[in-house]
């Protein structure tokens, strides 16, 4: 096995810790390996596309996600730390609504699995951070939405104590209750 999997409050989000070699030379991991992901998640998952995002401190960007060409996402942080937030937009499902927030960084090398149906939010907490993550479906702008950071239904405790820095397009974000669901 390449990593631990960790459940969240969640259904079917994860927290992967990988097992991480170092020695006088510096470390290694495997930061992604097809067969002990499905061994170790159960889940079958096909990447279709990588993404590499670099922001400064204060940014926060989200929270994204798309109606049709839903993807899933395997997020790690490659340099940095940031707090990332998983929605779950699933209409009919009963943790519609619920978030959970986990604490990725470059030193313990943990990665954030989101299936398909899942809001996806980050904010920098280091002077910089570069997060790396994989999709199982291509962007799609047309399908893109993207739902308030401060959405006072979902209350996400962000660790900010200021309004952070937010694209045009996401200070724009919709409420959640009018949000297009799955």
């Amino acid at each position: 096995m390449t990593y631990a999997v960790r459940l969240t409050a969640l259904e079917g989000v994860l927290v992967l810790e990988p097992i991480v070699f170092t020695d006088d030379r510096g470390l290694l991991f495997e930061s992604f390996n097809k067969r002990d992901f499905e061994a170790s998640t159960g889940v079958s998952a096909t990447f279709v596309q990588d993404n590499h995002s670099r922001s400064k401190q204060g940014v926060l960007r989200g929270l994204h996600y798309q109606v049709r060409h839903a993807q899933g996402k395997l997020v790690r942080v490659v340099q940095g730390r940031v707090f990332d937030v998983a929605v779950n937009v699933k209409r009919d499902h009963p943790q519609c609504g619920q978030w959970i927030g986990v604490y990725l960084d470059s030193i313990e090398n943990k990665q954030l699995w989101m299936p398909p149906g899942f809001a996806h939010g980050f904010l920098v907490l280091s002077e910089t951070a570069d997060l790396l993550y994989k999709t199982t479906d291509y962007y799609s702008p047309y399908d893109e939405r993207s739902i308030r950071w401060d959405d006072p239904t979902l209350a996400i405790k962000w660790p900010i104590d200021k309004t952070p820095q937010l694209s045009v397009k996401d200070a724009q974000g919709m409420p959640f209750c009018n949000a297009e669901f799955f």
